[in-house]
């Protein structure tokens, strides 16, 4: 591991996975984990809402197909496990120089309750910056699919839906084209791939991504 002229553990890097549902971001996550720890970095995979176990617990709540959630209780419940999170998880790694992949962070906030639930990206922003200190991912790749596909793909699975996968076509257009825009606007952080391309091109491609921050 490296060291800070202070003797300290140069700190760790985050990389979020964002994306739609049946885009692929476990897989990537899982392949991007190995890739790193086969390099000989500390690297541990996380995801949200959940990771601790009181995030955990509001995972299950807000995935809960039976329970009624406003759109504003909704986004205030990820931004707690968002908060939980980091405090006890991801900033005591990075700080230890532990590498994190993390499956979903701030930006799907943006796009599912910012845009999809037309809270605002500013307002719901505004709430995540305090539940996460300003915390920023180092890197964000973007698995893009076209929503219908990514539907199907979570179809394929044989689970029965989240709540929020009961959500209708228009919902998942209007994450797509915020996921888009998010993308655009900070292209110096956000790495966007096809995630309908052959599983190894993507992982391929997810490697690449990320390559320039050892």
């Amino acid at each position: 591991m490296l060291a800070s002229p202070a003797g300290m553990p140069e700190r760790g890097r985050l990389i979020t996975i964002e994306g739609l549902d049946g885009a692929g971001k476990t897989t990537v996550a899982t392949a991007l984990v190995a890739h790193l720890a086969e390099r000989g970095v500390d690297v541990k995979a996380l995801r949200e809402p959940g990771g601790v176990p009181a995030a955990e617990r509001i995972r299950a709540l807000v995935k809960d197909p039976e329970a009624r959630i406003g759109s504003r209780g909704e986004a205030l419940l990820y931004a707690a496990a968002r908060a939980q999170l980091v405090e006890e998880a991801i900033e005591p790694l990075l700080a230890g120089g532990t590498w994190i992949v993390l499956d979903r962070f701030v930006d799907s906030s943006l796009a599912y309750q910012g845009v999809g639930r037309a809270l605002g990206v500013t307002e719901v922003r505004a709430v995540n910056a305090f539940a996460t200190g300003g915390l920023r991912p180092d890197r964000t790749l973007l698995l893009e699919i076209d929503p219908a596909l990514g539907r199907e793909r979570t179809a394929s699975r044989g689970e029965l839906a989240d709540r929020l996968e009961l959500e209708g076509e228009d919902f998942f257009e209007r994450i797509a084209t915020a996921y888009r825009r998010l993308a655009d606007a900070e292209p110096d952080r956000f790495r966007t791939i096809d995630a309908t391309q052959p599983q190894a091109a993507v992982l391929d491609a997810a490697v690449e991504a990320i390559d320039d921050l050892a």
